[in-house]
């Protein structure tokens, strides 16, 4: 059944964009992301059927769809965890098709994975510590606890007594200090408490304004809407709309049909 308050969402313009440091005349605008073309696979299955879609540096870009439509996937193929792709992957001006994960990653890619991939065994700090760095940009454990206040003090805590929200907020705080420009978020909102969304929200925003690049696969549109910049939806593996938050309001009829929200 639709969600009425995020019907009332679609209806309300999109909340004043702030220009800051992160994101100056020279960075907007400035393609970071270019997927043209891109098939994926799972052994036999061919999920992904041409996906095209491009994200500017200091974007953040939000793909919508029903289960099954292929958004995962997406982020699993510019990171090079399917079984087989093709068509073109540019990253920061790089050709990644063809690269293995450890390198995609090391041009600057971080990813947040719906499972989180929390290590029970390890304490928070040293989940933490884990990841090498990938550039001399990344947050110092200092900047992390500031931002994150409950990862300080569950620092010493094993990873299995850390709550859905602390668990994930290590798995941002995680890919934002090995200095990654490209953060792909897989609904990291699901599940957890209205508080804990909030200050998932708090953090994007507060990413976006430093310049980082961020793609997000969101079911909760409520979480979604008000933190992008542009939306792509897909459908059966492809891209069947994009359009900018200014347009938001215009699509209602058309998220609603096709999302129902």
């Amino acid at each position: 059944m639709a969600d009425h308050r995020a019907e009332a969402a679609l209806r309300q313009p999109p909340p004043e964009r702030v220009a800051s440091s992160g994101r100056t005349a020279s960075t907007q605008g400035v393609e970071y992301l270019r997927l043209t073309g891109v098939h994926a696979f799972y052994g036999e299955s061919h999920i992904l059927h041409g996906v095209d879609l491009t994200v500017n540096r200091g974007e953040v870009v939000t793909l919508l769809g029903r289960n099954g439509a292929g958004r995962t996937t997406t982020l699993k193929s510019i990171l090079g965890l399917v079984g087989r792709r093709s068509g073109s992957i540019m990253i920061n001006g790089r050709e990644a098709v063809t690269l293995p994960p450890h390198r995609i990653a090391q041009l600057g890619v971080g990813y947040c994975p719906e499972e989180r991939g929390i290590f029970a065994s390890l304490s928070c700090e040293e989940n933490l510590l884990l990841p090498p760095r990938v550039a001399s940009s990344g947050m110092e454990l200092a900047e992390i606890y500031a931002m994150f206040p409950n990862l300080k003090e569950r620092a010493s805590s094993p990873g299995t007594r850390l709550s859905g929200g602390e668990q994930q907020m290590l798995a941002v705080a995680r890919i934002l200090r090995t200095g990654a420009q490209l953060l792909l978020l897989d609904e990291i909102s699901e599940g957890l408490a209205p508080v804990v969304v909030q200050a998932l929200a708090r953090t994007i925003r507060m990413l976006r304004e430093k310049g980082l690049t961020i793609v997000m696969v969101e079911q909760n549109f409520r979480f979604a809407a008000p933190l992008a910049d542009r939306f792509y939806v897909m459908e059966h593996g492809r891209i069947i709309e994009g359009f900018a938050a200014a347009e938001l309001p215009s699509k209602a009829g058309f998220l609603h049909q096709v999302l129902g929200v």
